[in-house]
């Protein structure tokens, strides 16, 4: 199946689970927030949030500094 992640076309596995999906591109759930076709996805529901043939997901780190 196909999304849009952070503007880029993705092909990745059917019935994934937005982690499952972290987990596929190595990255942590640290200080981040991940939003899906516009919604922003709370961090409990990653295990339960699937994954759909053309969802827009994009995926913010943040950043400290002063």
């Amino acid at each position: 199946m196909r999304i849009l992640l952070n503007g880029e076309l993705h092909e990745i596995g059917e019935a994934q689970t937005v982690a499952e999906l972290l987990s596929a591109l190595d990255i942590g759930s640290g200080r981040m927030a991940l939003e899906c076709n516009g919604e922003i996805v709370p961090r409990s529901e990653y295990g339960r949030r699937r994954i759909a043939d053309g969802d827009a997901i994009d995926i913010i780190h943040a950043v400290g500094g002063g």
